[in-house]
This record gives C-alpha cells, structure tokens and sequence, in this order.
C-alpha cells in the first residue's frame, strides 16, 4: 500500500480519522467530489443522509478501481454537508461504515468535514472529494 495513516505523538488521536498520510506511490490521483448518483446518474438516497455518504464512498471505491487502485489508497478525504451540526454524525459514521463493509477497507483517513449552505443540485444532502496515492 503507498498510504501509511498516523497520528503522531503530540496531536490528537480521534477514532474517526487519522491526522495524516504518508504516501509514497508514484501516481496521484484527484478525485473530484462525489455525490449520490448510480452509475447511470440517478439519484440514491433521496432525504437519507448515511445512504448518501455510502453512495459518496462507494463512487470513490468505483472510481479508484478504474484506475487499478482502491480506497485503501486514499490519502485524503474532503467531505462537504449540508447544514451540519453534531447531530449528523452518528448518520456520517453510519454510511461510512455500511461502504467500508461493502468494500472490505477500513474508511479511516485523514478527513476534513466542512458544513456548507448549499451543493450543486437540491436534493444532494453530501458531497466527498478525494486525494489518492497509487503505486
């Protein structure tokens, strides 16, 4: 694998995440923001925010898959919700983890949670974007 995930001495060590990356591959990928849509663009989840995330990570799995990688090798995720409060996330963790257990990793990464007014189309309650390190 060419992501090694810490969190160092020194820094907080959440369950949800890890404080950084170390990658080492030769191939960096930026994926752009995944939302809840199948392969053919219809929505999934419509009003459900944990299958929406679940849909998110799934997208990135595809995705990484296509390129002879997987979500093992992300090295960063960015994850965009609309109106976010604490509230949410026992739902976040629970859509990320139906789609760790449907791909077989561990969803454990460095993440940066922003709450925003808004995305690009209404009915998108969350948005992921990934960074990918791939041998």
């Amino acid at each position: 694998m060419s992501v090694t995930l810490l969190n160092p001495e020194g820094l907080p060590k959440p369950e949800v995440y890890r404080q950084l990356s170390v990658a080492t591959g030769s191939k960096l990928v930026f994926l752009a923001g995944q939302v809840a849509r199948d392969a053919d663009g219809q929505p999934v989840g419509q009003g459900d925010f944990a299958a929406q995330v679940e849909q998110c990570y799934l997208n990135i799995g595809t995705a990484l898959t296509a390129i002879g990688g997987s979500f093992d090798d992300v090295a960063k995720l960015t994850v965009y919700v609309v109106d976010w409060s604490p509230e949410k996330m026992p739902l976040l963790g629970e859509g990320v983890g139906r789609a760790a257990a449907k791909l077989g990793i561990d969803p454990v990464k460095p993440i940066t949670l922003l709450g925003v007014a808004a995305l690009g189309e209404p009915d998108l309650l969350v948005e992921v974007e990934a960074t990918a390190v791939i041998e």
